[in-house]
């Protein structure tokens, strides 16, 4: 599954490449791939509602809310997608680009089988969804119902956000037996952190992952959000972490991993203090932490 910063830099390709284009036609390969808001999923429904809604809009922008993308466009209906595991956005035209999962459908001739969707610009330019497991989607609806979709309306506040400090507090303050590392997982206290930025987050502000929420200060909690926000623009700027899975927006694999503190480092020698990184399970996940730097 991409982490925020990989889907950040997706989003980065789609605003210089596609915003601005109009959309001539979309064809849907896999039904199961694209939906329609409050429409029952017919063949028939699916034509008529891209004809009226989707074709002649021109994209306006191209948002981010925690792990999803939205398309805006112009007519007051939006794209909303998840790339879940193996989901990409490809784009050929005057340039070509992609960004996503690192299979050969980056560079080979499209559409593929494992092609989804794709949009035809009028200028000439293609867009094609590609996911090979069929995990991912994209949905048509309102832009004005977008944020009350139930699992974005449940998100808390982004790091990357300074101005959800105060939110983030009130709701960690609800969970007072948590573990910090599985505070920070849960999307509904804070957005986009996933296991990566949790535990390098941690390491930052000197924070043990299996201290109870109860036990951590006010003035730890901002240094925690304020790491968190620190390592994950960090990584959009090196193109994101995940070496395996995802490509950044022009289609190389990032590199934040080659940085990292903590992640992946068990066995090594602490960067701050010299302690060797252990790694232990907090929150059911593999989590990497320094024993001197963050004591219980």
């Amino acid at each position: 599954m991409p982490e925020l910063p990989e889907v950040e830099t997706v989003r980065r390709g789609l605003d210089r490449l596609v915003v601005g284009r109009t959309i001539a036609a979309l064809e849907v390969f896999e039904p199961k791939s694209f939906q329609v808001a409050d429409l029952p999923p017919t063949r028939e429904e699916t034509a008529a509602a891209i004809q009226r809604h989707v074709v002649g809009a021109t994209i306006a922008a191209a948002r981010r809310r925690a792990k999803v993308l939205i398309l805006d466009l112009d007519n007051g209906f939006s794209l909303v997608g998840h790339l879940k595991m193996t989901g990409q956005m490809v784009v050929r035209g005057a340039e070509d680009w992609g960004g996503g999962h690192p299979t050969d459908s980056l560079l080979a001739r499209l559409p593929d089988r494992s092609t989804r969707l794709e949009f035809r610009f009028a200028d000439g330019t293609q867009l094609f969804f590609n996911d090979q497991r069929k995990f991912g989607w994209v949905r048509l609806m309102a832009t004005d119902a977008v944020e009350h979709l139930p699992f974005i309306a449940a998100l808390g506040p982004e790091p990357l956000d300074p101005a959800g400090l105060p939110e983030f507090r009130r709701r960690i303050a609800r969970h007072p037996k948590t573990t910090v590392k599985a505070a920070l997982l849960n999307q509904e206290i804070v957005a986009g952190i996933g296991n990566i930025y949790a535990d390098e987050a941690l390491w930052a502000a000197r924070v043990n992952p299996a201290r109870p929420v109860a036990d951590v200060s006010a003035r730890k909690l901002r240094e925690l959000y304020e790491a968190a926000a620190s390592v994950m623009r960090l990584s959009i700027d090196l193109g994101g972490s995940t070496d395996r899975n995802y490509v950044d927006a022009e289609g190389n694999k990032g590199s934040y991993l080659g940085f990292a503190h903590v992640f992946r480092r068990e066995g090594q020698a602490c960067s701050r203090c010299g302690a060797t990184i252990r790694k232990t399970r907090v929150a059911g996940r593999g989590t990497h932490y320094c024993p001197t730097c963050q004591r219980r």
